[in-house]
């Protein structure tokens, strides 16, 4: 006698595997995540030689990846640092000449065989990667390092995209009368903000030329020179949040990048200047927090990209 259909045992639920990618000018960073837990990571430097090389070399490690997790990634999220045109062809990177001309769809679809994949800058990986984290609907990532970079997502989705261009709250005017920016304008808050930007203010307020760990040391030993260099920097970010904050209404502000993790109360300061700056019985400021992830938030973003693909 046959078993009745309610008795039957159900068909096992297939496992999905995502891959994050982040893609730098110097390495690139994997990440193969199942829903089964399983996570397996590969980091690499770029060798010398042109783009073919490269892709060859990426090639390899995703063959060596795909053998550790034992299983084809159903998704691919991968943060890159180039323009890409609305074509998928990358336009420019500074970093990596070699690769302007390249159709990035075309060459990482041949490396996974059909798999979705889609591509996003770094700012806007690391931003899913902080709202996924908190559980924020409505995520502001603002990243400061050598740049300035950021995101904004809302409904798990970060604004912006390939034809729109990303997030680019680096280059919001927040001082009309300020720096040139190597964007060609003036006033740019990475123009402002950025760690080459609040080195040369404080090495103009020192006197002398500052590094990085000087700028630090100054900070903990409450040096004049370095306080104020890095108040003002703190100042056009909170200028900055403030716009967005105006327009978007982020439930949080997080704010990541080597800057912001090296340097003592940087985020803090910001805080108190977006606090003092927010609109008296109109606008509320959004708590503003240090980042979860770290230099890692682009990759783990990828990932989260990947697993949206699946879901939609």
């Amino acid at each position: 006698m046959s078993k009745r259909r309610e008795d039957r045992p159900a068909p096992p639920r297939r496992r999905h595997t995502w891959l994050g990618v982040d893609i730098g000018g110097t390495k690139t960073a994997l990440r193969a995540h199942t829903d089964g837990g399983a996570v397996r990571d590969r980091v690499f430097h770029w060798t010398v030689g042109g783009v073919d090389t490269d892709l060859a070399q990426l090639s390899r490690e995703v063959d060596l990846l795909r053998g550790e997790i034992s299983a084809e990634f159903d998704a691919v999220g991968v943060g890159l640092p180039a323009t890409i045109d609305s074509i998928g062809v990358v336009s420019a990177w500074p970093n990596r000449p070699e690769w302007v001309g390249l159709d990035v769809h075309r060459a990482f679809g041949a490396l996974f065989g059909g798999a979705p994949i889609r591509f996003a800058d770094d700012g806007d990986l690391a931003a899913m990667a902080e709202a996924e984290a908190c559980g924020g609907a409505r995520l502001l990532y603002v990243g400061v390092g050598t740049g300035v970079g950021g995101g904004m997502v809302v409904g798990g989705e970060y604004v912006g995209s390939t034809d729109t261009g990303s997030f680019e709250i680096g280059h919001l005017i927040t001082d009309a009368d300020g720096p040139d920016c190597r964007c060609g304008r003036r006033g740019c808050l990475q123009a402002c903000a950025s760690g080459p930007a609040i080195l040369a203010r404080a090495g103009r307020l020192r006197g002398a030329p500052v590094t990085f760990a000087e700028l630090r040391s100054g900070l903990l030993g409450d040096e004049p020179w370095a306080v104020r260099a890095m108040d003002r920097a703190c100042h056009r970010l909170a200028v900055a949040i403030t716009g967005v904050n105006e327009l978007l209404h982020p439930d949080v502000v997080v704010v990541g990048g080597g800057v912001a993790a090296g340097l003592p109360r940087f985020v803090a300061t910001i805080d108190a200047h977006a606090r003092a700056l927010a609109r008296p019985g109109v606008s509320s400021t959004p708590p503003i927090r240090g980042s979860r992830f770290g230099e890692l938030s682009t990759l783990y973003g990828a990932v989260a990209l990947a697993r949206l693909l699946i879901r939609s």
